[in-house]
């Protein structure tokens, strides 16, 4: 991963929503998360609306790869809410969180845009 990332507090909380504050390109940026895990599809997703409530991002599936392939908002770089990707820090042999390994084993990281 290129420059400075953040952790987001997430936890496996199959339906979580909060408020983050994150600094991205020098500016802090106010964003809502909500973060829900589909139990028949078994994968993680992630919608992002601005301090407003307004939705910019919809049904970005939490899964990891290699920067900058595994940034999750890449192609939404021109919405200046900066790049994420999901971490596996657990060196687990999952390619992406399952219901419980998510803010155990994979931690989500917000940095500047790419």
């Amino acid at each position: 991963m290129a420059g400075t990332y953040n952790l987001i507090p997430v936890t496996s909380n199959p339906d979580q929503r909060m408020t983050v504050t994150i600094p991205v390109n020098g500016q802090n940026v106010t964003l809502r998360l909500r973060i829900r895990y589909n139990a028949q599809g078994g994968y993680w997703w992630m919608a992002v609306s601005d301090q407003s409530g307004n939705l910019l991002v919809d049904a970005v599936p939490l899964v990891t790869g290699d920067y900058p392939a595994g940034d999750l908002l890449g192609q939404y770089q021109y919405l200046g809410i900066g790049s994420c990707v999901v971490v596996n820090a657990g060196n687990t042999a999952l390619d992406s969180p399952d219901d419980t390994s998510l803010g155990v084993s994979f931690f989500l990281a917000w940095g500047d845009s790419a």
